[in-house]
């Protein structure tokens, strides 16, 4: 009852819902992960050089076993090294630069603004992009109420609703005003002009239909990645949509 509405990634609302810890409804969809939006981060002569030499070294990681490891874990089974071969600390993104600079660590899992902080700070060296092969444009936020709230305020969600879809069609299409955005956004969220210059954007789906309009396929990929490296059980992303399963079936 804090929040009325909250934006987040997918795993974590997911787990939530299986364990029975909220009703959830995804009504709208935030972003889609973007090539350099997230990935593996070393500094110039590292001791990794392929994502085959992180085997038995150290990777920091905001925190265990959530979207940024599922993303990690996918990227590195591709190119044949085990999650379970690698140590993941979990280390605050803002400390991660110092982390590899001391050598605590041999790489760092940082999605932007943090990734581009680190290279213009540290010289940060991308070693591998999370957006590719089973990952590639992988659904990684979305909005949600419970299914309470939007039972008890139709209106107030439908306002929301139609207010979020402007935003997310400017942010799709005009790169200039996205960077403004998160210029302006308070702290510490908030990043440089330099900083959202140059820095990776996710891409922003856009429905043009009611409330819980999302594409189903896509975000049921969150649930088979999460049964795949999180050992999840069995789980139908129709229980979270608003109208339980009449999100969209074409993926976007």
């Amino acid at each position: 009852g804090q929040f009325d509405i909250t934006l987040g990634n997918y795993v974590s609302y997911i787990q939530a819902q299986q364990e029975h810890r909220a009703d959830l409804d995804i009504f709208a969809e935030g972003s889609v992960m973007g090539p350099g939006t997230q990935g593996i981060y070393t500094l110039p002569d590292p001791p990794v050089a392929t994502l085959a030499d992180l085997k038995g070294e150290t990777v920091a990681i905001n925190a265990p076993d959530n979207i940024l490891f599922l993303l990690t874990a996918s990227v590195l089974a591709e190119h044949g090294v085990s999650p379970g071969s690698v140590h993941f600390a979990s280390i605050p993104f803002p400390e991660m630069p110092d982390e590899l600079k001391s050598a605590a660590v041999s790489a760092a899992v940082m999605p932007e603004p943090y990734a581009s902080g680190a290279e213009e700070s540290q010289g940060g060296v991308p070693l591998a992009d999370l957006d590719q092969g089973a990952t590639t444009s992988f659904p990684v936020e979305g909005y949600v109420v419970t299914k309470k709230w939007a039972a008890e305020h139709p209106r107030t969600l439908a306002a929301f609703y139609r207010a979020l879809e402007q935003g997310q069609g400017i942010a799709d299409v005009s790169r200039a005003a996205a960077e403004q955005a998160m210029v302006d956004m308070p702290a510490p969220f908030g990043v440089s002009a330099e900083t959202a210059a140059v820095m990776a954007l996710d891409s922003y789906p856009v429905s043009t239909g009611p409330p819980g309009s999302v594409d189903k396929i896509r975000l049921q990929r969150v649930v088979d990645a999460m049964r795949r490296f999180l050992k999840f059980p069995a789980f139908d992303i129709s229980s979270m949509l608003l109208r339980s399963g009449q999100g969209r079936q074409a993926t976007g």
